[in-house]
């Protein structure tokens, strides 16, 4: 499964990637105003980082000013990935874009019949919000099961990158359903190392290498 990191801050993105923890990264306009600066400044950063896939949102909500500037965003780098939401108009601008050989990433998917749309329309990206779905009492995993069967009934390219993940268990059932891709901000991704009984073991190890008086270096 592939770790797209859900940020823009580029500290972040280089610890990271430094690891082999990055295979892409996603944004939108929130996350750069949080970053402070130029969408177009920092997803080129970005880009420069990152080998995989960039996902950039338009902010355009009908399809002729959404292809215009997912043209626009696609220019920036060759690893760009146009994001557009799930709307008639996101439909039709994933359509054209992809037609032309672009990336295209359709954002805020709440449904299997959402999913199953957005990859008739071509789209390299499918991206359900499991943890809005949660907030309102709908168990998200659900989703990406019923995507990951529909999917393969038909053979579909599209690519499931579960979105809105809050926990490292929505990236446990991810891996365990079979998502293509997971995007997480930088804590929950750190958080999948931590476990109580690692620390618990290391805490005793160290106490019995002091105990002894052991040195390597």
């Amino acid at each position: 499964m592939k770790f797209f990191v859900d940020t823009a801050e580029i500290d972040d993105i280089k610890a990271l990637n430094d690891l082999g923890m990055v295979d892409g990264v996603t944004t939108n306009p929130s996350l750069i105003m949080k970053s402070g600066r130029d969408i177009l400044e920092v997803t080129k950063e970005i880009c420069e980082i990152v080998s995989g896939p960039v996902s950039a949102e338009v902010v355009a909500t009908d399809a002729d000013d959404m292809i215009a500037e997912g043209r626009k965003l696609a220019k920036i780098a060759d690893n760009i990935a146009v994001k557009v939401p799930l709307t008639w108009d996101g439909l039709k601008a994933c359509k054209v874009l992809s037609d032309e050989g672009n990336m295209v990433n359709v954002t805020l998917c709440f449904s299997a019949n959402q999913a199953l749309i957005a990859a008739k329309a071509g789209a390299t990206f499918i991206s359900p919000f499991v943890g809005r779905l949660d907030d309102v009492n709908i168990d998200g995993m659900d989703l990406i099961q019923d995507i990951r069967v529909i999917y393969d009934n038909y053979g579909f390219d599209t690519e499931i990158l579960v979105a809105s993940i809050r926990t490292v268990n929505h990236i446990t059932e991810s891996a365990r359903i079979g998502a293509d891709v997971i995007t997480a901000p930088p804590g929950v991704i750190r958080k999948l190392a931590d476990h109580p009984l690692t620390d618990n073991g290391l805490n005793a190890f160290l106490a019995d290498i002091k105990k002894a008086g052991i040195k390597i270096l």
